[in-house]
């Protein structure tokens, strides 16, 4: 099983939603596009604009809570285009 971190971003105001997942990237922006959740519903639509693969859940999780912080976020600043 394989394992995921990615990066949506909204096309509504431009916020970035960094999330982990077991499914599929693609599946998994399909399911935020149409309300997965309250943050999601309210700033969709999202387009994907990164995402990484990993081969256990704690390795993504690491990666995932990694870019929720400050030097995460300027990580993704630096290296993802917005």
């Amino acid at each position: 099983m394989q394992f995921y971190v990615y990066v949506l971003r909204s096309t509504k105001n431009e916020k970035r939603y960094i999330g982990s997942t077991s499914k599929t990237p693609e599946i998994r922006l399909q399911e935020h596009n149409v309300g997965a959740n309250r943050w999601t519903r309210i700033n969709r639509p999202f387009i994907m604009v990164y995402s990484e693969e990993y081969s256990t859940n704690t390795e993504a999780r690491r990666r995932e809570i990694f870019l929720k912080s400050g030097q995460g976020r300027k990580w993704l600043d630096q290296n993802i285009p917005g």
